[in-house]
């Protein structure tokens, strides 16, 4: 990962490498400016020469990937990769359980109608889980604007033909010819069967998905989007020729052919897939894309058929933020794409809710008034130095505050609970996010990370 920068006056500079960030801190040339994303504040420089950076966004409805690269002569640089995870379902679960508490307590107490329809939705209205990814992008990008001196937003501005789709009668399958054709086809099956082949779910453990015929071209199948599915390469090549029926017919009583028993009959049944991920990407694209030109910053759009061309030609393998690398035009080698991934989760500040609530809606409990407990507030980053008893080491994690002054500290590996708040130092406030370093594959250990070789300093 690379370290962003910032001069004496808080202007932004080139981003730089980890060695060099740990010798200006060492050297007392610069202070911890941020934690998340990892950012240093030089002491006497003011300004300096900058390259073009590039902001490029893959959006989605559960995780964003953003990539942060720099356009060099010979070649496009990758600085830093994100993974921005939305929490959109849980704010419709919340306003969900919101609605049934209510209309469970018109029932138990008093009748008083429905105010469901007495507001006037104003022009541009979003539902609030779906202004929640458009929120949480444009925050991020705001604050990549102000560490590093970018030129543009690059932004796949993704379209899923949801009326074909859904009823693939209306007319053929007419889409781009050429060296762009069967890529969106294969994308809307993707997106629609959540990368998963629909027989056994992932079962067979085979990673390899191929766009499959549920009736066979030999029996009169036909290419049109409702014949087609997404299967394993293994179950693809199971199934072979055979009908749904015939195939049924002759599996076993394995844990794989069970798994295949009861995706045939989700398919027969045409309840296998899911649109509610495309249609919340349909929904906000273009609101993304007007909020980001109000930034100031020029912004460039690209279809998502480019973006996997371009993924396929540098020979990048699938991920979201690896996808956002390869979002616009790429007319040159893409390096230094093999690197940590700051995973940055949304997870809200908290609510005004004064009780707990049992299961009709009642209170049975009530909460502290005041957040903050001895400076502390449940999400901030702390550092815990405990020297006796017990639970004598040392934690680092998320801080949960109680009333009392012991505190629950959640680490990467465990949760400690009754930490005393004299134990305890403040790393970085909570601004809503949680933060782990991850792989292309899971999480890396602490000391591989930015924060770990620079270790836990306070912000200034």
């Amino acid at each position: 990962m690379s370290v962003l920068v910032l001069d004496k006056k808080k202007q932004a500079l080139m981003p730089c490498s980890e060695k060099r960030a740990r010798l200006l801190l060492s050297r007392k040339l610069a202070v911890v400016h941020r934690m998340h994303p990892f950012t240093i504040r030089l002491k006497k420089r003011i300004g300096g020469e900058t390259q073009p950076i590039q902001i490029k966004l893959d959006p989605g409805s559960k995780t964003t990937g953003v990539a942060l690269v720099v356009l060099l002569k010979d070649r496009i640089k990758v600085l830093n990769l994100f993974h921005l995870q939305h929490r959109g379902q849980a704010i419709k679960d919340a306003l969900e359980s919101r609605r049934g508490h209510r209309c469970m307590r018109r029932a138990k107490l008093w009748y008083r109608p429905a105010r469901f329809n007495n507001r006037v939705k104003p022009e541009g209205w979003l539902p609030p889980s779906l202004q929640h990814r458009v929120d949480t992008t444009l925050s991020l990008v705001n604050r990549l604007s102000r560490l590093a001196p970018v030129c543009e937003i690059v932004v796949e501005r993704v379209k899923f033909d949801m009326q074909l789709m859904d009823n693939p009668e209306i007319a053929g399958v007419g889409y781009q010819q050429g060296t762009l054709v069967g890529y969106t086809v294969k994308e809307y099956l993707l997106e629609k069967h959540s990368r998963k082949c629909v027989y056994c779910g992932g079962v067979s453990g085979d990673n390899i998905l191929e766009v499959e015929h549920i009736v066979p071209r030999s029996k009169g199948g036909t290419n049109s989007i409702k014949n087609l599915t997404l299967s394993c390469k293994c179950c693809n090549q199971h199934k072979g020729a055979d009908s749904l029926e015939v195939w049924s017919a002759r599996l076993g009583k394995s844990k794989l052919d069970v798994a295949r028993q009861a995706g045939i009959k989700r398919v027969a049944s045409g309840q296998s897939g899911s649109l509610k991920h495309a249609a919340a990407v349909n929904a906000t694209r273009n609101r993304l894309v007007k909020d980001l030109t109000l930034t100031g910053i020029p912004v460039q759009t690209s279809t998502g058929a480019q973006t996997k061309l371009t993924r396929h030609e540098q020979q990048i393998p699938k991920d979201h933020c690896l996808d956002a690398v390869c979002v616009g035009v790429v007319d040159k080698p893409i390096t230094d794409w093999q690197k940590p991934v700051l995973t940055i989760k949304a997870m809200g500040r908290g609510s005004y809710q004064r009780t707990r609530l049992d299961k009709y809606g009642f209170p049975r409990g009530y909460l502290m008034r005041s957040k903050s407990v001895q400076g502390f507030q449940t999400g901030d980053m702390v550092k815990s130095t405990v020297t006796s008893g017990k639970k004598s080491g040392v934690y680092v994690g998320r801080v949960a505050v109680r009333a009392t002054g012991n505190f629950n500290i959640t680490t990467k590996t465990e949760t400690v609970q009754g930490i005393s708040h004299k134990y305890c130092t403040l790393i970085s406030r909570n601004d809503g996010y949680g933060y782990l370093f991850t792989q292309l594959g899971g999480a890396i250990p602490p000391t591989t990370s930015a924060s770990g070789k620079l270790g836990y300093p306070r912000e200034r």
